[in-house]
């Protein structure tokens, strides 16, 4: 039986709110993913969740890093109850 492979690579350390909402929108383009937080030592220089995916969707996984990442910063730029 023939099986597929993936190999992931690094695609950014982001924030825990970040990171959830960007695994969400990997998610729903199809995009295979996993995480790595920092250990209870490493946390003292490592800040963050770092995301890896499938590499044959890196670039797609980047356009959507940067969609969600524009996304947060408009909607916490925004005065309280809308534009």
């Amino acid at each position: 039986m023939s099986q597929d492979r993936v190999r992931t690579v690094h695609l950014g350390q982001f924030t825990w709110e970040a990171a959830n909402d960007i695994a969400g929108a990997l998610e729903d383009a199809g995009i295979v993913w996993w995480y790595k937080q920092p250990g209870f030592f490493s946390q003292i220089w490592e800040h963050g969740i770092r995301l890896f995916v499938d590499r044959a969707r890196l670039a797609e996984a980047r356009e959507i890093a940067v969609r969600v990442i524009r996304e947060m910063k408009r909607a916490a730029e925004e005065p309280p109850g809308g534009p």
